[in-house]
């Protein structure tokens, strides 16, 4: 099994992780991959229809994986 599009397979990256309507959350605005997510603010996420508080953390680990960070 290959994981090259690890980013932005839902069956191996960072949106696997999350719940259906988190994922569907992150998706219908347009962010697929970790430097998409990386210019949002954690409150910013939040404000999106099906993001709960229990995805951020999980975010967070997936994004400084990635040597990245939630926007400030």
């Amino acid at each position: 099994m290959t994981t090259s599009k690890k980013n932005t397979d839902p069956e191996s990256g960072f949106l696997s992780v999350l719940s259906a309507p988190a994922r569907r959350a992150l998706e219908n605005n347009g962010i697929t991959t970790l430097q998409q997510l990386s210019a949002y603010s954690e409150v910013e996420i939040l404000r999106f229809h099906g993001m709960g508080p229990g995805s951020i953390p999980k975010l967070r680990v997936a994004l400084q994986t990635g040597g990245l960070a939630f926007k400030s």
